[in-house]
């Protein structure tokens, strides 16, 4: 758990102006490749990365053998309408917040009949959202065989899709520590 938690800070001081560091480019083949090897699926609701994560993990070759498909939740709506999620948790937390993160974690999951499911809310930018600031990002992995969870809060620094970048890749060390 320690490397994990290692490797999180990392991406979140990380410049990724340029794109993703070279050192992090094969992080979300290995983590399909655990799930395969572990004959697991996966999948997720995301709403600031708005899909990045589930076509990262389509992009990898064999992405057919863990991945069925997932959710883009962008609007509160949304996350009601398809999840089926308790619009007053958002109204209780602001739907930048763990306990949303971890719901659409859970819910993407039991609707997709997937292992794992992996969730996403944050502040992308370039405007703060209820009050977070800009960076602030919240994200869940929830392993449905055994009922692990956990949620992380970031506040990544850079342009939009920096924020998004270093979004997806610290999901995929979450799945990573639940497995």
């Amino acid at each position: 758990m320690k490397k994990e938690i290692e490797f999180l800070k990392k991406i979140e001081r990380q410049d990724f102006e340029k794109g993703i560091p070279e050192e992090f480019k094969n992080f979300p083949k290995q983590t399909v490749d655990l799930l395969k090897k572990m004959n697991l699926k996966i999948t997720a609701a995301e709403s600031l990365t708005a899909g990045m994560f589930q076509a990262a993990v389509a992009t990898i070759p064999g992405a057919s053998n863990v991945f069925d498909g997932g959710f883009v939740t962008y609007a509160d709506s949304i996350k009601v309408q398809l999840l089926g999620m308790d619009p007053q948790l958002i109204e209780d937390n602001t739907v930048v917040s763990g306990p949303v993160a971890l719901a659409m974690a859970k819910l993407s999951a039991e609707k997709i009949k997937a292992d794992i499911g992996v969730g996403f809310t944050g502040v992308a930018g370039p405007d703060p959202l209820e009050g977070n600031p800009v960076g602030t990002v919240f994200i869940s992995a929830y392993n449905r065989t055994n009922n692990e969870k956990i949620v992380k809060e970031f506040h990544f620094s850079g342009s939009r899709q920096a924020i998004r970048e270093k979004s997806v890749l610290c999901g995929f060390a979450l799945v990573q520590e639940i497995l």
